[in-house]
């Protein structure tokens, strides 16, 4: 007798509802039924990856762009055809993905020790690789907030060995950085954070979201965003408990957190939570989730790129835009 997909998941094993509503899905919180839609399943995509992070989504190509970091190669996925080809390789331990306000590809690469823009006709142009005149460690997830700027994290896990980049000393501490959309200067804008990982901002852009990848136990952290861009009153949003290790997310439109969570069965997948940090809802995959974007038509369907697959799942909400 062959498992149920709930059951088959929890083994680590990859099965498909066969009915709906998808036992997959958990509802943690009555508020969460509101983005559930119950004709709609769990979907895999692809499966190959070493670590699959940073995935992407561009409307006007049809296609998801997403990251292999220790196979050095990013990967991009046909939304017509549902074909996956290799869309940059080597990606120098490309990790983190977005776009900016222009469309364009911003990428996270861990090898280079860089955040790089690439242009409309496929060049590369550098937005930073330095902070004082010293290197940075590996840039891992970044987002772009209506001005233009562009905010990075920067922790030392691409410099750690040479697994997913080449093993060095580190030349600066942990930081958050913007680099600002008119003038291309960098500033740190949070620092003290133990591997500062994914970040996001609220809808309306008062709040930015960063994970601690490396306290005990993982934290979201919140901060207001002020004038100029300055970050006050630190906070503790969410404290992921012994198990739980929040790693990359998005935001949808009321402010909800989707977070690639995992490391157990009971945990592998997507966990969602309130803008006051409360869980509500958890998307149960068969492996570790580390990062997910909204994208589709409508930018309802929740990509999430996990160790080695890609899933997807449309939700009856949509991702900010910009996320």
């Amino acid at each position: 007798m062959s498992l149920d997909s709930k059951a088959a998941v929890l083994a680590g094993q990859w099965s498909p509802s066969q009915r709906y509503p998808d036992p997959l899905i958990t509802a943690l919180d009555p508020r969460f039924k509101k983005y559930h839609l119950p004709l709609s399943s769990v979907e895999r995509l692809y499966t190959g990856t070493r670590w699959g992070e940073g995935p992407v989504y561009f409307g006007d190509a049809r296609c998801l762009i997403w990251s292999d970091v220790p196979g050095n190669v990013m990967l991009k996925w046909d939304e017509e055809s549902g074909q996956v080809a290799p869309f940059r390789k080597p990606s120098n331990n490309g990790n983190g993905n977005t776009r900016d306000r222009q469309g364009r590809l911003l990428t996270c690469e861990h090898l280079t020790r860089r955040v790089t823009r690439t242009e409309y006709d496929g060049t590369i142009t550098v937005i930073c690789d330095n902070f004082g005149g010293k290197r940075l460690n590996s840039p891992n997830d970044v987002v772009v907030k209506s001005d233009g700027s562009i905010w990075f994290t920067d922790p030392q896990f691409g410099i750690l060995g040479n697994y997913e980049g080449d093993k060095a000393e580190s030349e600066l501490p942990t930081n958050v950085y913007r680099v600002d959309g008119a003038t291309g200067q960098a500033s740190v804008v949070a620092e003290g954070i133990n591997q500062p990982n994914g970040l996001a901002f609220s809808p309306d852009e008062t709040k930015i979201y960063i994970v601690e990848s490396r306290s005990e136990p993982r934290k979201i952290l919140s901060f207001d965003v002020g004038a100029g861009d300055k970050l006050a009153n630190r906070k503790v949003l969410i404290d992921a408990g012994p198990d739980g290790t929040p790693d990359g997310f998005r935001v949808d439109i009321d402010g909800n957190l989707w977070c690639g969570w995992g490391m157990t069965p009971q945990l592998d997948g997507v966990r969602v939570f309130t803008p006051e940090g409360e869980p509500i809802g958890h998307i149960s995959l068969p492996e570790r989730c580390a990062n997910v974007c909204f994208g589709g038509v409508k930018r309802n369907r929740l990509f999430m790129a996990a160790a080695h697959s890609l899933y997807a799942l449309y939700v009856n909400t949509q991702g900010v835009k910009g996320g």
